[in-house]
């Protein structure tokens, strides 16, 4: 069988997405590639954001290639299915281009793993896979009926099978991506102590998260916490510095303290970044980490109150104080050291705005508290209205237009509706 992959050219035009708007490596289908192929399958990556592709012009590829699948994701990059854009614009409009190929159209990410039906019917596609995708591409060449996580179009209706995925991430292998898409890759993802030198990659280390806190949409995709073997993270850490990354960020939902993982990032001399909770690192292995290379670390903290974190269902067990003293820590020698905040509306704001205002003074980035959205799937989704139904991320989006009306600075500061945005 042949698999194109499709990765969508992404607009983010008065969307309400708050995630970077750079290229990043399309990790799922650097996996989905390397099993596909093992499978005996024949597979095309078509980039469009990365390659800065037209619609038609990814039309153009895949029919080229005639594929008998065609997949294409909901989200840019595993890095951001946590915090995708609620809206299907872009990909529908992939879809709508690929329409005259005599090939199936599959979809993937974060919006088909909570909601596959109503994702089914906004893309008008033939199968959406629920959860995480590389272990059931190859599936899909068999007989549906016995492929478990997939929602599909069959001639007596629609059949949803099975539960989100989670990958064997033992079985993986180490991603080996060619120098010539590795050069294209500029963007240094949350970097801010240099310019860069050459070009940045990202990988992961882990996938999944041991917490549950109520903001984070990730139940449904990318949940239970699982580490990829040190060898392979080796293996494939090597591949990208070899090819030319002088940067790689560690795309992990929580990376976490590992001393085997950080000794054998600090023999490889490279420069990374991480997103974490600084509240489980002990000061010895945040001086580890920086010796490893670590130049910029992003720490969720989201609250600087010990309730609003309680209310958050951080189960962090030590004082806004203590936390303090961990960023203040690090950043003896990380050079950038970010601590998240989001606006859960529990916090004082002149008592956030003072602690940024210390950490600010210190060299520490503390962002300006980060409105809410209540992602179906993620614990406040499901408190508010129960399980996503067909119109969760309708429900969804016009409750966070309906509370707030200043956004972050990344964010449109008048996002359309979402009916409006999937109707362009």
């Amino acid at each position: 069988m042949r698999y194109s992959l499709v990765n969508p050219p992404w607009t983010f035009d008065d969307s309400i997405y708050f995630g970077c708007r750079d290229p990043h490596l399309p990790l799922e289908f650097g996996y989905s590639e390397a099993l596909l192929a093992a499978a005996g399958h024949d597979v095309q990556v078509v980039d469009g954001q990365l390659g800065q592709l037209t619609f038609s012009e990814i039309a153009n590829q895949v029919a080229q290639f005639q594929p008998d699948f065609t997949v294409v994701t909901t989200a840019p990059s595993y890095l951001f299915w946590r915090c995708a854009p609620p809206e299907l614009r872009v990909p529908r409009q992939v879809v709508d281009a690929l329409r005259d190929a005599d090939s199936r159209i599959v979809v993937v990410g974060p919006h088909g793993s909570t909601t596959p039906q109503a994702t089914l019917e906004k893309l008008a596609a033939d199968i959406v896979v629920m959860g995480e995708c590389e272990e059931i591409l190859p599936k899909l060449s068999g007989d549906l009926t016995t492929v478990s996580s997939i929602c599909y179009r069959a001639p007596d209706g629609v059949h949803l099978q099975g539960a989100p995925r989670a990958s064997d991430m033992s079985k993986l292998p180490a991603l080996k991506w060619p120098k010539s898409v590795i050069a294209r890759h500029h963007h240094q993802h949350h970097r801010f102590d240099a310019a860069p030198l050459g070009p940045g990659a990202e990988m992961e280390t882990s996938r999944g998260c041991p917490y549950h806190c109520t903001f984070c949409a990730k139940d449904n995709f990318r949940n239970l916490f699982r580490r990829r073997p040190v060898d392979i993270v080796a293996q494939e850490l090597d591949g990208l510095l070899k090819a030319g990354a002088e940067y790689i960020y560690f795309i992990d939902e929580i990376f976490l303290a590992y001393r085997d993982l950080l000794e054998m990032i600090r023999h490889r001399k490279i420069k990374f970044g991480i997103q974490t909770r600084i509240d489980l690192w002990s000061r010895e292995m945040l001086d580890l980490l920086g010796e490893a290379g670590c130049v910029s670390i992003e720490a969720g903290v989201e609250s600087i109150t010990e309730e609003g974190r309680l209310l958050l269902d951080k189960k962090c067990k030590l004082s806004t104080e203590e936390i303090t003293g961990r960023l203040l820590h690090a950043k003896a020698t990380v050079p950038f050291v970010q601590a998240n905040l989001l606006d859960s509306r529990s916090d004082d704001p002149q008592e956030v705005e003072a602690w940024r205002e210390f950490l600010q003074s210190r060299g520490i980035w503390a962002n300006k508290p980060v409105p809410l959205f209540p992602y179906p799937g993620s614990p406040d989704y499901t408190r508010r209205w129960g399980q996503p139904d067909s119109l969760a991320w309708e429900r969804a989006h016009a409750f966070y237009l309906g509370q707030f009306d200043e956004f972050s600075d990344i964010q449109a500061q008048r996002p359309l509706s979402l009916v409006q945005l999937e109707s362009q």
